[in-house]
């Protein structure tokens, strides 16, 4: 089997090759093709024994390349897509919709049998926090979220590729939000930024460090372990299912479970409007990188139901959804993360 991972280098697509190389080693790969822009920056695992492609999808000629470093694949793995910087929404629009569109379409030239594409709980549109949701909910997105909207938008360029290109295989996964250690700094960069220092932070969130949580009334949400998320398109690449598929661990998280989480003996929970309040006047002061959409979305997303994913591949977490954002909160204040500078910044209000 030839599996050709495209945005090979970030938090997703470092586990998989985590796994993919565990795969090889067992006789169930044979090659394995990491594409990126940049390309790892450091030796070792998981970036050894498979063949590098840079391939940037907004450059002109990245759709006559993408065909070649495809051809004779058994799966593509579509992980293309960049969140900053967040005030450029045209070269965020340039890379996760028309670049993924030019990422469908050397699918179909170069006559890859199975596409595996990375959407995300964000895709949904408004939907229960309380009853589960299947993969069936409208992908309307959070029209007020350049994230949601996006990948929405995706979406439907997938519905008229699969229309198009019935002898393609096309698998979405649909995951909450993914969270490790190793990725810590990063997603710390991507959301907070330097408005709080990472140590100060890790320091407040240590267990029974935070007496009390403030939180946005309402808000339930899901997460998964990068691991676990690896397992998933792993799966649904060696058994070849199609479709749809939801992807979260248990517990649900909320405020209860938060303050589990941290040790917080009382939680406050305040109106959303009171948080998005926040966080536009910090993003207009340019004092932290999170745009007020994102408290949008996280209003709006349903609550998944995973069944789906679990009875047609097996597949159940290893971690549960606690765990993984314990192991984020603890890595906030790392020196590495993923080992790639590109995914690292000085200034990530830009």
């Amino acid at each position: 089997m030839r599996v050709v991972v495209l945005g090979a280098t970030g938090n997703v697509g470092t586990a998989l090759l985590h796994r993919l190389q565990a795969a090889k080693t067992a006789g169930e790969v044979d090659s394995i093709v990491g594409v990126s822009r940049r390309g790892p920056d450091r030796a070792g695992p998981p970036f050894e024994g498979l063949e590098w492609l840079k391939i940037d999808v907004t450059d002109p000629d990245a759709g006559p390349r993408l065909e070649t470093a495809m051809r004779g694949a058994d799966a593509v793995v579509d992980l293309v897509w960049v969140i900053r910087p967040n005030r450029d929404r045209g070269f965020l629009r340039a890379v996760n919709v028309e670049g993924n569109r030019t990422v469908f379409q050397a699918v179909a030239h170069a006559g890859v049998p199975h596409l595996v594409y990375a959407s995300s709980i964000g895709a949904y549109g408004k939907g229960s926090k309380t009853v589960p949701v299947d993969e069936s909910h409208p992908t309307t997105g959070t029209p007020t979220s350049h994230y949601g909207a996006q990948k929405a938008e995706v979406e439907d360029l997938l519905d008229t590729f699969e229309a198009e290109n019935p002898g393609v295989l096309v698998t979405r996964l649909r995951p909450g939000l993914i969270f490790g250690a190793v990725p810590a700094p990063e997603i710390k960069d991507y959301f907070i930024g330097d408005l709080v220092p990472a140590r100060l932070l890790t320091w407040l969130l240590a267990v029974g460090r935070l007496p009390v949580l403030p939180f946005p009334a309402g808000i339930r949400f899901q997460a998964v372990a990068a691991v676990d998320i690896a397992e998933a398109y792993w799966q649904v690449v060696r058994q070849r299912a199609g479709g749809a598929f939801n992807v979260a661990a248990e517990p649900v998280l909320d405020a209860q479970t938060m303050g589990q989480l941290i040790g917080s003996r009382r939680y406050l929970k305040l109106p959303v409007p009171v948080f998005k309040a926040l966080a536009a006047a910090t993003y207009a002061a340019r004092l932290q990188p999170t745009d007020p959409g994102w408290v949008d979305m996280a209003e709006t997303v349903p609550i998944m139901d995973t069944t789906k994913l679990r009875e047609t591949t097996g597949w159940s977490e290893t971690i549960s959804s606690q765990q993984a954002l314990r192991a984020l909160l603890d890595g906030f204040d790392g020196a590495e993360g993923l080992g790639n500078a590109g995914h690292r910044s000085s200034s990530p209000l830009e």
